[in-house]
């Protein structure tokens, strides 16, 4: 443990009506100074309770709030730090949260991307701070596709994200706690400030933002804060966060009840299982999602997840039950999304954090956990009634009605017998798939017990993708898309898209007299949201045939490539800077030093996305026929590759046979072939220039 300090009040939040309507009133009392630090932080979160509207005069939509109040109140500065994603996340995130949150907020908002983490992790803490004197932390972040109420309707027309499209039901949890709790807190995001911002605010707390119209549950108690901490730069390895699952785990007489998101820490479950076998009274509860929606984590921590069950299965039998809640309202069905990270031992030790049960959790992101310990029969009151909520939202009933269940004494039994309004908690059907050597590479680079950079898996991939044994490389690439396309041909998505369909759709297009000028206006809108080029290259290449493909393909790249190298002179060197961070100035001085030869290097071996590059090259002192030469060198190989490529794709997903899967997997071995030979006569060249 870090740190166990006092709070004056503390409360658990269910689900994020709660949660955000009490960090917005918080907000509206907030003075001095607020901190958000997350994983991920949405300017388009509707920052709202239960009604899923604002009536206090501000804006529902959190950028616009924060402007709102900060211009109501010349006292007050945001600081809003976020995590500096990974690329894989690009598609499901805002792409600039520089714009929405920084650049279209007043100046007393200021963001700062987090990247004081080492390669293949995250900032996964969920904390907010206000005044130094109130502090939030769980599982949830302000971001999008998070709100819903607890009664967790299968249709609720109010649960839609950005865009209108609904989700799914969705449940977490966030503690609120006050007091020297708070300002423990307030430290720590300030030292995750300080580690990604190089300055530290002091710790001043002021005033009372505790949120009207919540009640606090819990009064004078002891907070435990853990943390995990993944070694980087100065900053030390912390493993508080497993240490305090094992040692909770290893105190458990009666029961445990569990929610989290993922369950693949074998560590963990191997304490589990001992401690059942242990205790012959001792009944395990888990509440998972159902399953996951992407194949391969599914094939991946979806395994992961199998193992985990069948260790608890077998050392506690039928005093165990892995279960996710199911809502059938009507004809409408859903599975609720379980993201909280929640953990209860005997009615009496409570925890609430960011932590899943994975491997992730206990070593290669940040974390943060606060847990209670029951001193006397008012603290343990609380966590009763707290776990009996947790378990009525579940299953349709009244806190009330889970007591009466729970008289008799046995956790696995209400959670048997308890049922209404739809709800009711189901086992999950966790069939372990076969082993194979992909599925365990890939499920390493998901899910590592510590930075990749330094994991035997990332070993294992580097040596994989070396020049050393492009073999391995291709049989992996090849088998990821053999799979891809299995799995479309196999699930109810093919009938949507038909061999007669897809001829129909391109030769429209391809036979259209507009057709060159609407290609290149999508290359150049491609290139302004910084949607792949990959992606558009292969589109192009499926739609008018190698040939054309290729004759459109170039033209549209270098079009884009011209468009947002403009915009990047015309902004400047400062503002791209700031819209992208400290981490292109090393791009920008490499792009100034070598000119044509950078650029050839980039686009082979892109660094960053097509479209941040041209920004970065437009914001150097490169002439524009230098950039164009290094583009053009650089994505000849790809271009070729990719225009028979693209199209033979097409032809695999319209019609998968032996004949198409082997031509792909010829046009791969080119491709790569066509992209190592450019690299190296790129290099060759630059040495002798140096």
């Amino acid at each position: 443990m870090w740190r166990v300090e006092r709070a004056a009040r503390a409360a658990v939040l269910i689900d994020a009506a709660a949660f955000f309507d009490a960090v917005r009133r918080a907000f509206l009392q907030a003075e001095r100074r607020i901190f958000i630090a997350g994983w991920d932080i949405d300017s388009r979160t509707r920052l709202v309770g239960e009604g899923n509207c604002a009536d206090d005069g501000f804006s529902p939509m959190l950028a616009e709030f924060l402007s709102e109040i900060v211009a109501n109140k010349p006292s007050l500065e945001v600081y809003l730090l976020l995590w500096d994603f990974s690329l894989n996340y690009a598609a499901e995130r805002e792409l600039f949260p520089r714009l929405s949150l920084q650049w279209q907020t007043p100046p007393r908002v200021t963001l700062c991307m987090d990247n004081a983490v080492p390669f293949g992790s995250s900032q996964h803490q969920k904390l907010i701070v206000v005044d130094d004197a109130l502090a939030f932390s769980g599982g949830l972040d302000v971001t999008v596709r998070r709100w819903d109420s607890s009664d967790h309707a299968a249709d609720n027309p109010e649960r839609v994200d950005a865009s209108g499209q609904p989700y799914p039901p969705f449940h977490d949890v966030q503690m609120m706690v006050d007091g020297e709790a708070a300002q423990a807190l307030a430290q720590l995001v300030r030292r995750r400030w300080c580690n990604a911002h190089g300055s530290e605010p002091p710790v001043e707390p002021c005033g009372d933002p505790w949120p009207q119209g919540f009640e606090p549950q819990f009064t004078d108690v002891e907070i435990g804060i853990a943390r995990t901490q993944p070694e980087f730069g100065s900053q030390e390895q912390v493993k508080e966060v497993e240490t305090l699952f094992l040692d909770s785990i290893d105190r458990a007489e009666r029961s445990i009840y569990i929610e989290n998101q993922f369950m693949t820490a074998m560590p963990v479950a191997e304490r589990l299982a001992l401690r059942l076998r242990e205790r012959p009274a001792l009944e395990l509860v888990a509440v998972e999602p159902k399953d996951y929606d992407s194949w391969v984590v599914s094939r991946t921590l979806g395994a992961e997840r199998a193992r985990f069950h069948r260790m608890l299965e077998e050392a506690g039998g039928d005093r165990v039950r892995l279960v996710y809640p199911a809502v059938r309202q009507g004809g409408a069905r859903a599975d609720t999304m379980v993201h909280s990270k929640v953990m209860i031992v005997d009615d009496r030790f409570l925890r609430v954090g960011s932590a899943n049960l994975n491997n992730r959790s206990m070593g290669a992101d940040t974390e943060c956990d606060l847990a209670i310990e029951a001193r006397d029969e008012s603290e343990r009151a609380a966590i009763v009634d707290i776990h009996h909520r947790l378990l009525g939202d579940h299953c349709g009933v009244s806190a009330d009605a889970v007591a009466r269940q729970m008289q008799p004494g046995s956790l696995v039994a209400a959670v048997d017998r308890l049922s209404g309004n739809g709800h009711r908690l189901c086992r999950i059907e966790s069939a372990e798939p076969e082993p194979s050597e992909l599925a365990e590479v890939v499920t390493g680079l998901i899910d590592p017990e510590k930075p990749l950079a330094s994991s035997r898996t990332w070993t294992r991939v580097r040596e994989a993708l070396s020049g050393r044994t492009p073999v391995i490389a291709i049989l992996l690439l090849a088998a990821v898309i053999l799979a891809g396309t299995v799995v479309w041909s196999s699930t109810a998505a093919s009938g949507l898209v038909t061999r007669e369909s897809i001829q129909g759709f391109l030769t429209s297009v391809a036979e259209s007299g507009w057709a060159p000028l609407w290609v290149l206006a999508i290359y150049v809108t491609g290139g302004l949201i910084a949607f792949p080029v990959v992606v558009l290259i292969a589109a192009t290449a499926a739609t008018f045939g190698p040939l054309f493909g290729f004759a459109y393909a170039l033209i549209g790249v270098l079009a884009s490539a011209l468009v947002t190298f403009f915009i990047g002179a015309s902004v400047g060197r400062n503002a791209v800077r700031s819209l992208l961070g400290t981490r292109w100035d090393r791009a920008r001085r490499a792009i100034d030093r070598r000119g044509i030869l950078a650029i050839a290097a980039i686009r082979m071996v892109p660094v960053a996305p097509f479209s941040l590059i041209n920004l970065i090259a437009g914001a150097s002192s490169i002439s524009v026929l230098d950039y164009l030469a290094g583009t053009l060198i650089g994505m000849l190989p790809g271009l070729i590759a990719m225009s028979v490529l693209g199209y033979q794709i097409t032809a695999l997903v319209t019609d998968f046979s032996a004949r198409n899967f082997a031509l792909l997997l010829a046009g791969i071995v080119g491709w790569l072939a066509l992209a190592w030979s450019a690299q190296a006569l790129v290099g060759r060249v630059r040495g002798r220039a140096s």
